[in-house]
């Protein structure tokens, strides 16, 4: 992890808005652990929708870009099918072209990597937000390594943040699909909220049910969940749900209220200046960060299979977004809470 540590502090995150380039990019170069007559080649297995969701998706590209940047070589991305059940089938369609390291990003791939990685020992595998152990305790394998974040911290942040900023008193969450993972945002987003103000209302709902992960490319859908919040009372709404998260920006330029965006700094994806300007803060989880840091132990040969790597507040791998200056007034108050979690005083919990 010290490789991956001093690797999370650095770089900054250069998202892409265009569709995924599924065709090998990237320069020339060998590299490190690669051997010197290697070149550098990785896998990239995106979630629902793949790149250009501005967030997620785009984040991880990022990571990859950077690593080839640093350490030569190249990239190849593929995405899943509308339903996801080409999964196992792009795994394997990577590992078996030589693409090593192959990352997977997202939860959904919980069920096929394991599968995958047994039938390819000699490639070495990360899941992003997967841990490696499986629900019954078994190991994915020795050459998966979970990439994983402590969502709950940063999203803490972020109710504090609205809580502290709100005016109504009620404060809203969208999620994209009701699983254990995305509940962890919003335990994180409610136990910041009350710590801040124990009588704030909270709004919350889920896109799609567990199993369905439409949930995460459906803007127009979040856009009327965002509405009827915003019409409730909710002056600002966290999503927590990847490609349709746009739908709940477009639901607060409408109302004149204030949105919170996830995983990359949305105030600096976003096209459109009147959905930056009711971006408060974005709730980051430096997957592009993850990225890089795995895949420089890849290339010095350091990488722990069969583990998780944790990127959390202390290692910066969770935190606020400050873009647009709409949470200058309350830094302070962000800065003594983000300390108290680090210091242990705060426990944030995982669950709702």
């Amino acid at each position: 992890m010290t490789k991956a540590a001093a690797l999370l502090l650095a770089g900054s995150l250069v998202l892409a808005a265009c569709a995924s380039d599924e065709e090998p990019s990237g320069g020339s170069a060998g590299g490190g652990g690669t051997g010197a007559d290697e070149e550098l080649k990785i896998g990239l297995a995106y979630d629902a929708i793949g790149r250009g969701d501005r967030s997620f998706n785009d984040s991880a590209f990022a990571g990859a870009e950077a690593a080839v940047k640093e350490f030569g070589g190249e990239y190849r991305e593929v995405t899943p099918n509308e339903d996801g059940s080409d999964r196992a089938e792009l795994l394997a369609q990577l590992a078996e072209e030589g693409y090593n390291p192959v990352i997977a990003v997202g939860f959904a791939y919980d069920e096929t990597i394991a599968e995958v990685a047994a039938d390819f020992p000699d490639t070495t595998f990360a899941q992003v937000d997967g841990a490696n152990a499986l629900p019954d305790g078994t190991s994915k394998g020795d050459n998966v390594t979970g990439l994983l974040f402590a969502a709950e911290e940063g999203s803490f942040l972020a109710g504090a943040a609205a809580a502290l900023k709100s005016e109504s008193g009620s404060i809203g969450f969208i999620g994209g699909q009701d699983v254990q993972l995305i509940q962890t945002f919003q335990a994180g987003y409610e136990a910041g909220a009350r710590a801040v103000n124990p009588n704030i209302q909270i709004l919350a709902e889920y896109l799609s049910p567990a199993g369905d992960f439409s949930g995460f490319n459906d803007p127009a859908r979040a856009q009327l969940l965002a509405e009827g919040m915003y019409t409730a009372g909710a002056d600002i709404v966290f999503q927590v749900a990847g490609g349709s998260g746009t739908g709940v920006f477009q639901a607060a330029a409408a109302a004149g209220k204030r949105a919170i965006g996830v995983d990359s700094d949305q105030y600096n994806t976003v096209d459109d200046p009147a959905l930056q300007a009711v971006i408060m803060t974005s709730m980051l989880k430096r997957v592009d960060n993850a990225v890089l840091a795995f895949v420089g132990d890849y290339v010095d040969g350091t990488v722990e299979g069969g583990s998780d790597n944790l990127y959390d507040l202390e290692s910066d791998g969770v935190g606020l977004a400050t873009s647009g200056g709409f949470i200058e007034d309350i830094q302070a108050d962000i800065d003594a809470l983000r300390q108290q979690i680090i210091d242990g005083e705060i426990e944030v919990p995982t669950t709702p």
